[in-house]
């Protein structure tokens, strides 16, 4: 295969659909990126329009071909990484979405988890998941217990079932591939991740029928090809990961031990436990990617609000962009006591609890704009921290370093603050778009664009090192103050009128 053409990366955002035109030096040609309209129906739900996904991730891969002025005939491969767990449900014969995709933040399936609690233990060996109403299952069984004859139209196989990369390679392929990788898969509460496949029982539980689940294939290798019609040439879908699982190889972490966190819309560390999975009681075990027929788990914490808390911060008036958080920060020596628990979906892990909700503790008169700015951005450290010591306690690995990507990286402040709550240096590479990259890496490596991974190792390079300033005593004591703060938000929703 050449190395003189591109790879286009589809990164399948929470908030936006982007695509990058990449070469073999992983050097981002041109870009195409769409907003993704967020619809709340009721508090606690999120919603989207599937056609609006599918609609973003067409137009920004058009208008990266068309920005980078290359024959769509040079694009070797394609690799998709997406917001995982993001349920759609979609008319086999038509292709019409029959219900808006419910979002990974979505709350509405709290009943039918609570249901789920008994089988914990069991639904925990197979998926390495906990109950919870984060995942695809129960968004499923919610679907098809709402619409009116959806759930005999799905016995019927009239009704497909997809995470968001189902569904763009589904429309990619002019509706001729309904297939999911395993990572992907591993979110949904139904896989087996040992065995590689849909767990019957599971199904069973949750009412889920498996003519509606796509096929599960590996996370590079070719899966299909596009229609012609779509950009002018078929081009191989040769890549497909979780967005988490896409940054960790992004980030070239191909060593049992080696981790990274991605600063988005929430915070997701995941650590590479190597060809086994590895247990834990409070963290996820979930596929990491399987590749050359050789299949790679990890330990994964994940954190629902940490980005889209400074969102809200814009929202409700307290800050017109993010940019201002960092200059905020920086104009106080402390945070006076303040501490925001940004629980605004309740709380991943490693507390996991769905009736936690956002706290804003230790207010006085004194306390500004400043203030509450600062106790967000280390909120989201606070967060990483949790994970990172629950994931060296269970995982039995002590960190030696992070690395680290997505936008807040950019926050000096939160890069600094990080690396002295963890006591670890924190890294971010010159290329922080690790999503797309370990897209591009996957399907690259599926077609020969590049060889190996040893090579691929090659293109990462560290930007700026964090090394950690902070005395021991004043972390521990930041810290257990945070986690006073996080005791007061637990369970408010259920008990609260």
């Amino acid at each position: 295969m050449s190395r003189d053409g591109f790879i286009l990366a589809l990164d399948e955002g929470t908030t936006s659909a982007r695509a990058l035109l990449m070469n073999h030096k992983a050097e981002v040609i041109s870009s195409g990126q769409f907003k993704i309209r967020q619809i709340y129906p009721q508090p606690g739900w999120v919603e989207q329009d599937p056609r609006n996904i599918w609609g973003a991730q067409l137009r920004a891969a058009r208008k990266a071909i068309k920005g980078a002025k290359v024959n769509p005939g040079d694009i070797v491969a394609i690799g998709i990484t997406n917001q995982r767990e993001t349920t759609v449900l979609w008319d086999r014969v038509t292709g019409e979405p029959v219900y808006n995709a419910v979002v990974w933040q979505c709350r509405r399936t709290t009943e039918i988890v609570e249901r789920l609690k008994p089988y914990a233990a069991s639904i925990k060996e197979r998926t390495g998941l906990v109950p919870d109403s984060y995942f695809s299952g129960p968004k499923i069984r919610w679907i098809l217990d709402s619409v009116p004859g959806l759930r005999q139209r799905a016995e019927r196989g009239e009704v497909l079932f997809g995470t968001v990369d189902s569904w763009l390679i589904y429309n990619l392929t002019g509706g001729k591939v309904h297939a999911v990788d395993f990572s992907n898969a591993s979110r949904t509460m139904l896989f087996d991740i040992r065995k590689l496949c849909w767990d019957t029982e599971l199904l069973g539980l949750l009412g889920v029928p498996e003519a509606m689940l796509p096929e599960p294939r590996p996370s590079s290798g070719i899966i299909g090809y596009t229609d012609p019609k779509l950009f002018g040439a078929s081009i191989p879908i040769a890549g497909d990961l979780g967005d988490q699982q896409a940054a960790l190889f992004g980030q070239t972490a191909f060593g049992e031990g080696e981790a990274k966190c991605t600063y988005g819309t929430g915070n997701f560390m995941l650590m590479n436990t190597g060809a086994k999975p590895a247990r834990s009681d409070r963290l996820l075990t979930t596929v990491a990617w399987s590749i050359g027929g050789e299949t790679t788990y990890a330990l994964e914490g994940s954190v629902f609000v940490t980005g889209a808390a400074i969102e809200w911060l814009q929202d409700v008036g307290v800050i017109k962009s993010s940019r201002e958080t960092e200059v905020l920060a920086k104009s106080l020596t402390s945070n006076d006591g303040v501490y925001f628990v940004p629980a605004l979906t309740g709380l991943g892990a490693p507390d996991w609890d769905q009736y936690s909700r956002g706290t804003i503790i230790g207010l006085t008169r004194g306390t500004g704009r400043a203030h509450i700015a600062r106790a967000t951005l280390e909120a989201i450290a606070y967060l990483t921290r949790d994970i990172s010591e629950t994931m060296e306690k269970e995982g039995g690995i002590r960190l030696r370093e992070l690395r680290v990507d997505g936008g807040a990286t950019r926050n000096d402040f939160l890069m600094q603050f990080q690396a002295d709550l963890l006591g670890k240096r924190v890294i971010r590479p010159e290329n922080t778009e690790t999503t797309a990259l370990g897209a591009a890496f996957a399907s690259g490596l599926a077609v020969n664009f590049w060889e190996d991974r040893g090579e691929v190792a090659k293109i990462w390079r560290a930007d700026k090192v964090y090394e950690p300033t902070m005395s021991g005593e004043a972390r521990d004591r930041l810290y257990a103050r945070w986690r006073e703060a996080v005791t007061r938000s637990l369970g408010w929703a259920k008990t609260g009128v």
